[in-house]
């Protein structure tokens, strides 16, 4: 599918401006119109100012250090609320912090659409899920979520947000939309967050030991990041899809041991594989059903995963050549 048409002269907050995925959309977003401002906050806890580096010189770009637990006064057309650390390293140092940051960030971020008259989206998560015990996930499927464990800082604070934009948008008429997002890789990502693809790659390239945890059996379907930022726009621009989640990510599902074995081919590398132990509540399946996105704003991805993988091998790659000063500012 191709990007939605923006309006113009229209202003954009994106939260979670300088990570993984919202560098990725400030980009894609200046490139879809002329007449688009972007106002990109961050507290940079797990996002990076290297991420968005080539914006901060951008005329329609203004980029404002801000933690989504305070409120903002700002004034804009449509929020993307993507404000979260997303990878287990980065969630669990400050678990206490990462559930406020999801519980009081929706909050300020809907006080602020309200006040505005904006459209909002969240960037909900397939750990919404749990460890699944059907597949394909649908958005029908209410999960299988331990509430107390070590990730429940992460997968509890996204499903209180969903609460929290359907309660809006209910009580107050707002006009939302909620996004499901799966597993998703490409450039950009942090160098150290402790995921998948990113310690494969990395370890790889340094001919290092592959890390796999338990016996490599655990299925992930992996999204490439330009097709999911694409969905993310579809979303937020289609007349008909704000009454219900949706889920964006790649349906074809392989084991962690696949893309390890994949990561080898591709790098070329003489890394050997360890076994370790399975972390807590690490979930064992992650598929999406797609359906609901496909009928709603024609959207699927595009990307193979080889292609997709060789580009992200490119980029660490590239990071590991410029070290320390890139590695460092990526910290």
């Amino acid at each position: 599918m191709k990007d939605f048409s923006y309006p113009s002269d229209r202003t954009i907050l994106v939260t979670g401006a300088a990570g993984f995925l919202g560098s990725h959309l400030c980009k894609r977003l200046l490139a879809s119109n002329e007449n688009i401002e972007i106002l990109g906050i961050d507290n940079l806890y797990s996002g990076t100012r290297f991420n968005i580096a080539g914006l901060h010189s951008h005329p329609r770009f203004e980029f404002m250090r801000h933690d989504v637990t305070s409120p903002l006064f700002v004034e804009v057309d449509e929020i993307y609320n993507l404000a979260c650390p997303a990878s287990p390293v980065h969630y669990q140092h400050d678990p206490v912090q990462t559930l406020k940051t999801s519980v009081h960030g929706a909050i300020n971020m809907l006080g602020l659409a309200k006040r505005t008259g904006s459209k909002i989206l969240q960037a909900s998560t397939s750990e919404v899920y749990g460890d699944p015990k059907v597949s394909p996930q649908r958005e029908d499927y209410w999960g299988n979520v331990n509430p107390i464990g070590i990730r429940s800082c992460y997968d509890e604070g996204k499903r209180a947000a969903e609460t929290l934009f359907f309660d809006y948008r209910r009580q107050h008429a707002l006009d939302t939309r909620v996004m499901r997002i799966f597993n998703t890789y490409g450039p950009h990502m942090h160098p150290n967050d402790g995921r998948v693809v990113s310690n494969f790659i990395i370890q790889a390239l340094k001919d290092d030991p592959i890390t796999i945890y338990g016996d490599g059996s655990q299925t992930r379907s992996f999204c490439y990041v330009d097709d999911l930022i694409s969905g993310m726009i579809g979303l937020m621009n289609c007349a008909h899809a704000g009454s219900e989640p949706v889920n964006i990510g790649n349906p074809n599902e392989i084991t962690v041991r696949q893309l390890a074995d994949i990561v080898l081919e591709l790098t070329g590398s003489r890394s050997k594989i360890d076994f370790l132990e399975l972390p807590g509540d690490d979930p064992l399946q992650r598929r999406p059903d797609i359906s609901k996105a496909k009928d709603l704003f024609n959207w699927e991805p595009a990307v193979e995963l080889k292609t997709g993988l060789s580009k992200t091998i490119n980029y660490f790659d590239k990071l590991l050549q410029a070290k320390p000063l890139v590695l460092e500012a990526a910290e």
